[in-house]
């Protein structure tokens, strides 16, 4: 003889599958008051005073300096081959010059990347500071 639980006459309870989303209600609405406070302090802005009018032109025209380096990895300081203690050389006389020179270092798309990056490198750690890498529309596929 099983025993077996009294059953109640009353309407039985429904089981709520749903979820209580009333915790989630309020974190939401405290995240969204921290938000209101902190975001005016984020916005400050910084007063600058700049300069009204356009920039005086410069008389002078700096010295276009071109470096090549061709396909077979060779280095060219304005079309003529050098050596890298020669190119090192001569880097250090522009990076002294009054007006530093600008630099225009082309490089030929199978050149290796290892006397670019020595080159590039060399120029900075010697002190020349206006750089620029022309011709690099070669490399547009």
């Amino acid at each position: 003889m099983a025993m077996q639980a009294p059953m109640s006459s009353s309407d039985d309870l429904d089981v709520i599958m749903d979820i209580n989303t009333t915790p989630l209600i309020d974190v939401m609405l405290v995240l969204l008051v921290m938000m209101i406070i902190t975001i005016p302090v984020q916005l400050h802005a910084v007063k600058l005073e700049l300069p009204v009018g356009r920039p005086p032109i410069s008389q002078i025209k700096p010295e276009v300096i071109q470096i090549d380096i061709d396909a077979s990895s060779a280095v060219h300081w304005q079309g003529q081959a050098i050596a890298q203690d020669q190119l090192e050389e001569n880097m250090r006389h522009s990076a002294a010059a009054a007006p530093q020179p600008e630099v225009h270092l082309r490089t030929d798309k199978d050149a290796s990347y290892a006397v670019f990056a020595n080159v590039l490198a060399s120029s900075r750690r010697l002190g020349l500071n206006r750089i620029a890498v022309v011709g690099s529309e070669q490399f547009v596929r």
